[in-house]
């Protein structure tokens, strides 16, 4: 759901200003009585007229981190989401491996693959070759 516009708000502040009774400001905008409660409450508390931001304001636990885990992943490319993971919390900082992957993967670094694992890999698939040539053989 939308906020209402800020016109709206305006209207609902200046009715209240004037004296007119939440009911009517409700029929006459065709909004709720709570909604408008609620608009003059938070002008009369905050003084904000305006409508409250929705998501995306808050900084990443890792935003202050950023330089030291860069530092991390270039000493140590081989380092895998865990490693890393476990590294920030020796640092106090406690995130799940799905948020230091979106936060890594939003300042573009990526976790190089190992090359013991890419080395493993081709010798298996050699290894399966090998086999099937040699089935091939025996038939």
């Amino acid at each position: 759901m939308q906020a209402y516009p800020q016109r709206l708000r305006n209207q609902v502040l200046r009715a209240f200003e004037q004296g007119v009774h939440p009911s009517e400001i409700a029929g006459q905008l065709k909004v709720s009585r709570a909604w408008i409660y609620k608009v003059q409450k938070r002008y009369r508390d905050t003084g904000v007229r305006g409508i409250r931001k929705i998501g995306g304001y808050r900084r990443s636990k890792l935003a202050q981190s950023e330089s030291k885990i860069r530092a991390w992943i270039r000493s140590e490319p081989s380092w895998t989401l865990a490693q890393i993971q476990k590294l920030l919390t020796l640092e106090g900082i406690s995130v799940k491996t799905g948020a230091l992957w979106h936060q890594l993967d939003k300042w573009g670094l990526t976790l190089q693959k190992n090359a013991v694992r890419r080395r493993a890999r081709v010798q298996r698939y050699a290894d399966r070759q090998a086999r099937k040539s040699q089935n091939k053989d025996r038939k």
